[in-house]
């Protein structure tokens, strides 16, 4: 990653991309892509309409009842956010977005020029603002003479992996409709749930149709990060059907086109056929379990963390061992993303890509890594009964156990004899 310094600590400007699931490539997916990939046509901005049709049945199947010109597709959640802004925030308006929240959210309102403010999340998870620190937000960056439109969220969230209740949510979508907010809702994570029996998760536009914008990025649990696709849902209204033509206005003076392969791979996925539900089944099922066995060994050792609820991460407050880290020249979070990154030789970004303030001690860790280092590897923990207790999987475990021991120890030498 390229490095910049606007506060000399580093590349605090381009956020980390989504936590790969590290696993091989589902290879009926892989099938359709190659079939594919004699295509020279390109794909019309916005997608074909077989790719609208699949999106349009992922949404019914999900409580969603969607039409194709509600949809829209791009490459990449990014491409369809910046777009969404962009119509969304005419000049002079300003976005919300929670604190933490994806790292990827605010950097695209900040090149069109929009101000982003952020809103502080309740203690019991991420993703979605507390409505009455969003309300007072809101009255704030009036009174300064703003004019806030858009509140981007995510009830499923990156970075916490954290799942927001049901009553929070809906106080929070009154609470934004009521000041006149158009939401985007980043539902990339939705079919990630650790316990779906036990985890109640409702998209922001089951409650208000009408203000609700939904993107999912497919890199969440349909197809490899290295294939960019998403999808957009808009509300079926007047200025829902607006929003969706401006949109691909902008996508087509961006030509943000989805590859016709990938095109073909991603209408494949949202179809759900047998292998790909299965293939999501399992994976999600092992990344429950290694996040669990992370969280176990993260809380012992002294550290901060919400039990992972969605995705294939956990975000971590270590600011407990904020003494013995500073001993080791830790001060902030991008000082304790390159000490993470090098003893674990995985990735570890800072808190401070997602929004977070630098000075505080938090990380996200991605499962993926922890899955081994070779296709074999990996393809063993999905398979497996007992993921836990493979080698690879049981030493990239006890590293990260080693390392969080250490710190610990070092907390306690420190302490005076009682």
């Amino acid at each position: 990653m390229r490095r910049t310094d606007p506060e000399g600590h580093g590349p605090v400007r381009y956020g980390p991309p989504l936590p790969g699931d590290g696993l091989p490539v589902l290879p009926e997916l892989t099938a359709v892509l190659a079939a594919a990939a004699r295509r020279t046509d390109a794909q019309p901005v916005g997608g074909a309409p077989a790719l609208l049709e699949a999106a349009c049945g992922y949404w019914t199947r999900r409580g969603l009842p969607t039409v194709p010109d509600q949809v829209a597709a791009g490459p990449g959640a990014p491409a369809l956010l910046l777009a969404l802004t962009a119509a969304l925030a005419p000049d002079g308006a300003d976005v919300l977005v929670p604190r933490p929240c994806a790292a990827w959210w605010a950097p695209y309102a900040r090149i069109l020029g929009r101000p982003v403010y952020h809103v502080p999340t309740p203690a019991e998870s991420g993703g979605v603002p507390d409505p009455y620190a969003l309300l007072e937000t809101v009255r704030r960056v009036r009174a300064e003479g703003g004019e806030p439109q858009l509140l981007v969220l995510s009830v499923a969230d990156d970075p916490t992996a954290t799942v927001a209740a049901p009553e929070l949510l809906h106080e929070t979508v009154e609470a934004a409709t009521s000041e006149g907010l158009h939401l985007v809702s980043d539902e990339t994570w939705r079919d990630t749930l650790h316990d779906p029996h036990d985890t109640v998760l409702l998209s922001p536009a089951e409650m208000r149709p009408d203000r609700v914008t939904v993107v999912t990025d497919l890199a969440g649990s349909l197809l490899p990060p290295g294939w960019p696709a998403a999808v957009a849902r808009f509300p079926a209204t007047g200025p829902g059907l607006h929003l969706h033509a401006r949109v691909l206005d902008i996508l087509t003076a961006l030509g943000a086109r989805v590859a016709a392969p990938v095109a073909a791979a991603a209408g494949y996925a949202l179809d759900e056929p047998p292998p790909v539900t299965e293939r999501r089944e399992h994976a999600v099922r092992l990344h429950a379990r290694v996040a669990a066995a992370a969280h176990t060994t993260l809380v012992a050792a002294g550290a901060l963390v919400r039990p992972p609820q969605a995705g294939r991460h956990l975000y971590i407050d270590l600011g407990p061992l904020r003494e013995p880290l500073a001993a080791q020249g830790v001060g902030d979070a991008q000082e304790l993303e390159d000490l993470l990154t090098t003893r674990l030789g995985m990735p570890a970004p800072g808190g401070h890509r997602f929004g977070d303030d630098l000075g505080a001690l938090r990380v996200r860790l991605a499962t993926g890594p922890l899955l081994g280092t070779t296709d074999d590897e990996r393809t063993e923990c999905l398979t497996s009964p007992t993921p836990l207790e493979l080698p690879h999987v049981h030493r990239a475990l006890t590293s990260l156990t080693s390392l969080l021991d250490d710190l610990r120890d070092e907390v306690q030498r420190r302490e005076p004899p009682r």
